[in-house]
């Protein structure tokens, strides 16, 4: 049943499953109580399965933009303020997307 939510939905129903008041749940997850009745609510609806991604986010189109004008992983992770080990797996995300991408 629960197969489709998002972790936070997952989470808050496990509180009011425990039997935490709403005001309680949204201290915890720092959110108004209203905010949370409304998630409890959005879970009620029923869903096809979790949304599909069809296009490369944008840091993962930038990122193979640049390896295209040929930086390397260490000149785009210090552009981005990451390490060249988190470049090439965004990299290889883009690179996953796009061939679901023609696949579909």
């Amino acid at each position: 049943m629960n197969t489709h939510l998002r972790p936070i939905e997952r989470r808050i129903l496990a509180m009011r499953s425990e039997g935490l008041a709403l005001e309680e749940i949204a201290g915890r997850i720092r959110r108004s109580a209203e905010h949370v009745d409304r998630i409890v609510g959005w879970t009620g609806v029923p869903r096809s399965g979790p949304a599909v991604r069809r296009s490369p986010r944008p840091m993962e189109t930038r990122v193979l933009a640049l390896r295209e004008r040929g930086e390397s992983h260490e000149q785009i992770g210090r552009r981005f303020r990451r390490s060249p080990e988190f470049i090439r797996r965004v990299e290889g995300m883009a690179h996953y997307t796009l061939a679901r991408q023609l696949l579909s």
